[in-house]
């Protein structure tokens, strides 16, 4: 008989069961019966015991992409949010790539949750606004790269393939733009002055 079968329980861990059933097998114990029973508490205490560990369900894999915001990042996004507002305000500014990615790019509104949230909530405003022309090409070529906005990604292509001159182009405007007049006043000038320098020089001389 192994420790657990003379003191009457199954095999646990919980210290204060395997002392009850001690306690209870105990009372109507014979000496004999006293020394195993000690025996058998010793072991069942020491003994490292294997119980079922009964398996939860995986908790479902959040992607980061797709989880929700944290309250720190709630609190990123919003600043982010103020800082383009005041960006708007300012027009001369808003042509400014550079500044637009110093915003946008910031840590941690980089990560691409938040970029993602910063994009959902910015495109209502900021894409008709790159359609219709409000901004300059380069800050509407970075907005559609971060925000990975792909119809404006196709408008940014066809806009700088028509900014592009076919080949020939160039030679045929040149070649169309009349020859530019040469201005010859100046050089007329300078010699009337010269003439008029030396027909007073050799008037003096012929008079002495």
């Amino acid at each position: 008989m192994n420790c657990w079968e003379i003191l009457g329980i199954e095999p646990t861990r919980d210290r204060q069961r395997v002392q009850d059933a001690y306690e209870n097998q105990l009372r109507f114990a014979s000496d004999d019966e006293a020394v195993q029973l000690k025996e058998a508490f010793r072991q069942a205490v020491d003994e490292p015991v294997d119980e079922p560990v009964e398996e939860k369900p995986a908790a479902p894999a959040v992607s980061s992409e797709s989880r929700e915001l944290d309250a720190s990042e709630s609190q990123v996004v919003r600043e982010v949010m103020i800082q383009v507002k005041a960006l708007l305000n300012d027009s001369g500014r808003t042509s400014d790539a550079g500044i637009w990615k110093a915003i946008l790019c910031e840590p941690p509104a980089d990560q691409l949750p938040l970029r993602r949230e910063i994009g959902r909530q910015l495109e209502p405003q900021l894409r008709p606004m790159a359609e219709n022309g409000s901004f300059p090409a380069p800050v509407v070529r970075f907005l559609a790269e971060w925000f990975d906005w792909h119809s404006l990604q196709d408008a940014v292509a066809q806009e700088d393939e028509r900014s592009y001159p076919e080949p020939g182009m160039a030679e045929e405007v040149a070649d169309s733009e009349p020859p530019q007049m040469v201005n010859f006043w100046p050089a007329v000038i300078g010699w009337v002055i010269g003439l008029v320098i030396l027909a007073i020089l050799f008037g003096g001389m012929s008079g002495g």
